[in-house]
């Protein structure tokens, strides 16, 4: 950013450097100058050490005073001074006996030497010094509204009142005069300057005082962008939302220009460049006046998609399949992300990017046309992924699926799967086809064979299955959502046929089915949604041949609902209401009959407990449903706690009663993960009849609705 001052000619790039005077160094007086003291009075005379003639008398005597003559030896000499006794004389020794024996001994060890600890602290040069402690005061921000932000981000503050050396309280007191003076440049203070300084009071207390004067604040002046032509005319200026007489705050300013730059490619200018902003200001009405550069480049329209990388995983020719908008529309960089959000959710690319490249080939309307590049590499086709599942009346149950998601090009994925439980086993292979022939459009046939053994029945069954579908995923969710197809299930299930004695046989059924679903979203999360709603809605036409033809239609709405209290705390509710018409419960296949209770129904009672029961308490299944639950919410960190109500009924009419209804109550405990919160609930049922578990456990991944 360039700003300039108008009456002072004073030019400041960027964030201006700062005027304020700089620290005063920390000095410390020298002592005066002493004269260093001497054994004896220099004032008075000097007493001699020998007298004059006593020292002459003691010369060496010439002999025959013959200068020339040599002089005699030392040796003679010294014989002359000693005194004559007759004998040879004898000097004194030079070291007393008992002096020399002891000078004779061993030194002591260095280590018994014991040394004072503040002598040796002293002499240490690595010893620690203690820390420097000071006191930080801040003045002169008044009504700004800048000293909290200041308190924030102040180095004196953060080092917390203490310091290795004065030097570095010094430091930081600079970095902090910097940073005053910058945090009012950023709110449109430019004439704002700031002073640290260290005071030492006479008890030796530090304090590091920061004193700001804010000055003037600045006002956009004029605005002038210089830009081309566009279409529609003054786009640029109507995508800058900055207003004269607006302070000039460097955040409002950026992200006013940021706006340009993201509109200018959502109405087809694909290349267009933001300039350097220029702010001449003005002391004298202390206002700023503001000019913006924008090189908009052409116009552009959609034209073909190119692709390159080492390892592709598939062609242009299917991201045209992809891509939502058409040749020839003007260039929207809106659905170039759409496109780049497409082909990450495909879940084939280690790294994909879309980008617009410049033909200067002329298009329509006298636009130009721009390409799409893609610059893929695909990442590793092969995923293993899995569930485990706990629920009252249910078991144990683990699934897990093998996927090659791109084994039949493009986006041809084999799905192999295993269910192994208590109470159900099975395998199951999938052909699935993304984007098959339109975007979001899923093609899929698949095999299965399974086996299921609850209190309801047990049954061998093998399908057939087909469908078209358009699903949410975790990476792009959907609003509408649909499913249609069809299945044929063949199926030998041990049902009761006469609930008054508990007699069971074993039949053969027969199934063919054409189901369809049609879903509405509008919450904000697939896997944890905290807002919004859900609807959908399901329809199957079946027939049931076992004996004679039985045609007749499954029905079900189901309608969810999250209200956000606060940031923590989530209120969800959903009911669920489900019907079959058109034939009697004795002529549905008991696994295709309408159950309640366990974890995604009625919490509290066993899987599939609710509803008619035979003469042993088992469950027999009905043709309605009526099912409603609330659930609170509560999430701390990564950690989450609920409370629910849960309530519902099986009827054996087609249209539900909303009489009979049994409650549940429970609590339960959530950890959230990156790939949707793990689950565990305990709930009792209200009025406990004869057969009933005292309590119910469900584990699982998701939240229950």
């Amino acid at each position: 950013m360039i700003i300039r001052q108008a009456h002072h000619v004073r030019h400041m790039l960027g964030l201006l450097i700062a005027t304020a005077s700089p620290l005063p160094l920390l000095a410390q007086t020298p002592p005066p100058a002493t004269t260093p003291s001497l054994p004896y009075d220099a004032t008075q005379a000097e007493e001699p050490i020998l007298p004059d003639d006593q020292f002459e008398a003691r010369l060496p005597q010439m002999e025959g005073s013959d200068p020339a003559k040599p002089l005699p030896s030392i040796d003679s000499w010294i014989d002359q001074q000693m005194p004559s006794t007759g004998a040879a004389a004898e000097l004194p020794p030079a070291i007393e006996p008992a002096e020399e024996q002891e000078l004779a001994q061993p030194l002591p060890p260095l280590d018994s030497v014991t040394v004072p600890a503040n002598v040796a602290a002293d002499s240490d040069p690595n010893a620690k010094l203690p820390d420097v402690r000071y006191a930080t005061r801040i003045e002169g921000f008044g009504k700004t509204g800048l000293e909290d932000e200041f308190r924030d981000a102040s180095a004196l503050i953060d080092g917390d009142g203490k310091a290795e050396t004065a030097a570095m309280v010094q430091a930081r007191a600079q970095e902090d005069e910097k940073l005053a003076v910058r945090l009012f440049y950023s709110e449109g203070y430019y004439d704002a300057t700031a002073l640290a300084s260290l005071d030492q009071t006479g008890d030796g207390t530090l304090t590091a005082v920061i004193s700001v004067t804010p000055g003037k604040r600045y006002k956009l002046g004029e605005i002038i962008v210089q830009a081309g032509p566009t279409v529609p005319p003054g786009l640029v200026r109507d995508s800058l939302p900055l207003k004269t007489g607006d302070y000039i705050v460097a955040t409002t300013v950026e992200g006013a220009e940021a706006n340009v730059a993201l509109r200018l490619p959502e109405q087809g200018y694909a290349f267009a460049k933001v300039g350097e902003r220029d702010i001449l200001l003005d002391p004298a009405t202390v206002t700023g006046a503001y000019t913006l550069p924008v090189d908009t480049g052409p116009r552009g329209t959609f034209r073909k998609i190119t692709t390159s990388g080492d390892k592709q995983a598939f062609g242009a020719d299917h991201i045209e399949v992809i891509r939502r908008y058409k040749p020839g529309e003007i260039y929207d960089s809106r659905k170039v992300d759409d496109l780049r959000k497409a082909l990450v959710a495909t879940g084939l690319f280690s790294s994909v990017a879309v980008d617009p490249v410049r033909t200067n080939e002329a298009g329509p309307d006298g636009t130009e046309y721009v390409d799409l590049h893609v610059e893929q590499a695909a990442g590793p086709p092969r995923t293993l992924a899995g569930e485990v599942g706990y629920g009252t009346g249910q078991g144990f149950r683990a699934e897990g699926t093998w996927t090659h998601r791109n084994l039949f090009p493009p986006e041809g994925a084999l799905i192999a799967g295993v269910v192994a439980g208590t109470q159900e086993q099975g395998v199951s292979g999938t052909f699935r086809r993304s984007n098959a022939g339109k975007r979001d459009k899923t093609f899929q046939a698949g095999a299965l064979i399974n086996h299921q053994k609850y209190d309801a029945y047990e049954a061998f069954t093998a399908g057939l299955n087909i469908s078209w579908a358009r699903q949410s995923t975790p990476i792009f969710q959907k609003r509408w959502t649909y499913t249609y197809g069809a299945e044929i299930l063949l199926s030998n299930e041990q049902t009761t046929i006469d609930p008054a004695t508990g007699q069971n046989k074993r039949l053969t059924y027969f199934i063919g089915a054409l189901p369809v679903q049609v879903g509405y979203d509008r919450s904000d999360d697939l896997l944890n949604p905290t807002k919004g709603f859900r609807a959908s809605v399901r329809v199957s036409p079946e027939a049931s041949l076992q004996g004679n033809v039985s045609p007749y239609v499954r029905g079900t709405f189901d309608l969810t609902g999250y209200y956000p209290v606060s940031d923590s705390l989530v209120i969800a509710a959903r009911t669920r209401l489900g019907t079959i018409s058109g034939v009697s419960r004795d002529d549905v296949a008991p696994s295709r009959r309408i159950y309640a209770g366990g974890g995604g129904s009625v919490r509290g009672y066993g899987y599939q407990e609710l509803g008619p029961k035979d003469v042993n308490n088992d469950p027999i299944g009905g043709r309605s449903v009526n099912e409603f639950a609330v659930e609170g919410r509560y999430r701390f960190g990564n950690y989450g706690a609920v409370a629910f109500v849960d309530a519902g009924q099986v009827y054996n009419s087609a249209i539900p009663k909303f009489s009979d209804m049994r409650y549940g109550v429970g609590i339960g405990g959530r950890f959230y993960t990156n790939f949707g919160p793990f689950r565990a609930d305990i709930a009792m049922p209200i009025n406990r009849q004869p057969g009933e578990s005292k309590f119910a456990v469900y584990i699982g991944i998701g939240q229950a609705f």
